[in-house]
C-alpha cells in the first residue's frame, strides 16, 4: 500500500474524462453531458483519494481502550 495508487486512479480517471470528451455524440447537450461527466469524475476521484490518503496515513494514531496498562 502506497501512495502511488492514487497517481494510477488519476491517471484512468483522466483517460475515461479522455474518453468521455470524444466519444460524447454531437448535439444540442453535448457541452451539458461533458460538463455533467467531468464533474462527476472529478468528485469521486478527489472524495476517493482524501479518503483512501486518511486511511493510509492517518493524523491520530489509533487507541484501543478495551486495554489495561500495567501501571494501574
Amino acid at each position: 500500500m502506497s501512495g502511488w495508487t492514487t497517481i494510477w486512479v488519476l491517471i484512468a480517471a483522466v483517460a475515461a474524462g479522455s474518453g468521455t470528451w470524444f466519444a460524447t455524440p454531437k448535439g444540442p447537450n453535448q457541452v451539458l453531458i461533458r460538463s455533467s461527466t467531468l464533474l462527476t469524475l472529478t468528485c469521486c476521484y478527489v472524495m476517493w483519494a482524501i479518503v483512501y490518503l486518511a486511511q493510509l496515513h492517518p493524523m491520530i494514531k489509533p487507541t484501543r481502550s478495551d486495554v489495561r496498562f500495567l501501571d494501574e
